[in-house]
Order: C-alpha cells, then sequence, then structure tokens
C-alpha cells in the first residue's frame, strides 16, 4: 500500500519547493502526495504541481487560511491510505525514507506510529547538531539498540519528561489516528497531546534508528517572544496539569509524576533566562516561575 505524504503549506516557497523534490527523489515508487494549500496568498505553489505532470500528486487549495490545526484535520479527513506522515512544508525526506518505513510496517504489521532516524539541518539546509537535539536523540529516548518497540505507561512518561518526537518524521496508521482528534487548545505542543491520546488508547511506537529525515531546526528568534512573556510556558503548564491528571485517572503513577516534573521544559525556561534578564524582570521572574513552581 502506498504510503500518504500529507503536506499542509503555508511558507517560504523556496523550501516548499525542496520539500516537494525530496518526494520526487524517493528511491521507492510507493507513496502518493497530497498538498493542502492554506490560502497561501501567493498561488504559485497549485501551476506548478500541475507543470510537474505528476498523477500522484495531488493538490487542494482552501478558500481561505484557517491555520496549522485545521490543515492537519484536513489532511487526515482526505487521507485514503493506511498509512500516513503529515510532512512539514519546510523539511525534507532523504530519499531512502518511504523505503525504511514501509519495511518497517511490513516487519510490524498493525503498528500505529513510526519515529524514524532523523538528521537536524539549518535554513541552508546545513546538517547540524544543536545541543538540543543532541540530548534529545541521545538521553531522552527511551534506551536500546536497534528497532524497538515502546508504548503504554513507560512510552508516555518518557514522552512526559521530554518530548524527544520529530512530528514531520513520524508516520501515523491513519485509522487510529482517526480515533483522536486534534485539540485546539495547545497550538505549540499539539504533537505531544496527540501522540500521548494515541497512547492511552493502546498505541505503539516504533523506532527506527535509520536516518531517513532531514528536519529544519530554526532560530528561535520567531518564538522567542512568546517564549519570554510565558504565553507559551503558560501553555505548557496547563498542558502538563491537565495530562497528569489523566495519567493518574489511568492508573499511570509513573507517566502522572513526569508530568507534574517536566524536567526538560523547566530546564528549557532556565537555558531563556539570560535572554530574560536582558527583555526586564518580568521576563526573568516568568521563566523562573515557570523553572521552580509547582
Amino acid at each position: 500500500m502506498p504510503l500518504d505524504i500529507m503536506l499542509p503549506y503555508w511558507g517560504d516557497p523556496a523550501m516548499a519547493r525542496a520539500a516537494v523534490e525530496s518526494v520526487l527523489a524517493q528511491t521507492s515508487v510507493d507513496w502518493r502526495l497530497t498538498v493542502v494549500d492554506d490560502a497561501y496568498p501567493d498561488r504559485w505553489m497549485g501551476p506548478w504541481l500541475e507543470s510537474l505532470g505528476d498523477d500522484r500528486i495531488r493538490y487542494v487549495r482552501k478558500e481561505s487560511n484557517e491555520g496549522i490545526t485545521a490543515n492537519f484535520r484536513t489532511c487526515l479527513e482526505i487521507a485514503t491510505e493506511e498509512h500516513l506522515v503529515f510532512l512539514g512544508a519546510d523539511d525534507a525526506l532523504l530519499p531512502s525514507y518511504v523505503d525504511v518505513v514501509t519495511a518497517a510496517i511490513a516487519r510490524h504489521p498493525g503498528i500505529e506510529i513510526i519515529q524514524p532516524g532523523v538528521q537536524v539541518i539549518d535554513g541552508a539546509g546545513a546538517v547540524q547538531a544543536p545541543l538540543a537535539d543532541v540530548v534529545k536523540q541521545r538521553v531522552t529516548m527511551p534506551r536500546g539498540t536497534g528497532e524497538r518497540v515502546v508504548g503504554g505507561e513507560a512510552l508516555a512518561a518518557s514522552l512526559l519528561a521530554a518530548d524527544w518526537m520529530y512530528w514531520p518524521s513520524l508516520v501515523f496508521r491513519t485509522e487510529s489516528l482517526r480515533r483522536t482528534p486534534f485539540s485546539d487548545r495547545y497550538d505549540f505542543i499539539q504533537d505531544l497531546a496527540i501522540v500521548l491520546d494515541q497512547v492511552l488508547l493502546g498505541a505503539r511506537l516504533l523506532i527506527v534508528p535509520t536516518v531517513c529525515f532531514s528536519y529544519r531546526r530554526h532560530s528561535e528568534s520567531a518564538s522567542m517572544e512568546s517564549l519570554l512573556d510565558d504565553r507559551r510556558f503558560a501553555g505548557e503548564r496547563e498542558f502538563f496539569a491537565e495530562y497528569g491528571a489523566t495519567m493518574r485517572a489511568h492508573g499511570w503513577r509513573r507517566a502522572a509524576r513526569a508530568a507534574r516534573l517536566h524536567w526538560t521544559s523547566r530546564l528549557h525556561a532556565l537555558t531563556l533566562l539570560p535572554a530574560g534578564l536582558r527583555r526586564g524582570r518580568g521576563s526573568a521572574r516568568a521563566l523562573l516561575r515557570h523553572a521552580f513552581g509547582s
């Protein structure tokens, strides 16, 4: 069965072209690409895709901009294949991606989520190794070598302690994902919420270490304002409180404790303290409140 590659589009045209071209460069032909254009002002995407002359590519343009969460919903609604991925419009598949994930599906029939190996690139496409990603890949990800399946409370606790996933690289079983609707409540942490909802319903995650995806890590400047004025961290505190309560109700005490501690989120706030101090006392106090609060 082909892999549904769903690309919710809004953003830099050059990067979006590179994302589409990375699909066309796959060593496997077992894929279908759907681009859902969230009413980007420049209408270049549709004519360009048509010029490619590839009947595996479908283009859908919305009449008005609805935002990324609504676009995820649209992508999921119109997906037709058994498995799908939400490719970021600024990310890229390595040529082996479809081969790697479809082979993993064949080895693990029924698996709900797949996290393949990821390399991090910068805005120019150069491979990078930011400290946060080194920690994510070598410290916080469940230990082990080779392919491994994780699920249940162990997976929930691990993700609540540190979200080590790369959302645009994840492959989902479409039928399973449709059981957990996307929420409008957590814009900054939507990926973690949807996966935890899946895990609570029994979904398992397969870690495939083979690197086959390029995840673009942009400068934090665009999101820094929301971090320093506490909007993003306030949302995270609400998220961890809600999911901690959900884990306790589910009888998963270890996961509930991980949600209460949310140590990597607190550590992130501490790393921003120098920038907060430069911005002003109010920002610094907000960061310290998140780092050391209950």
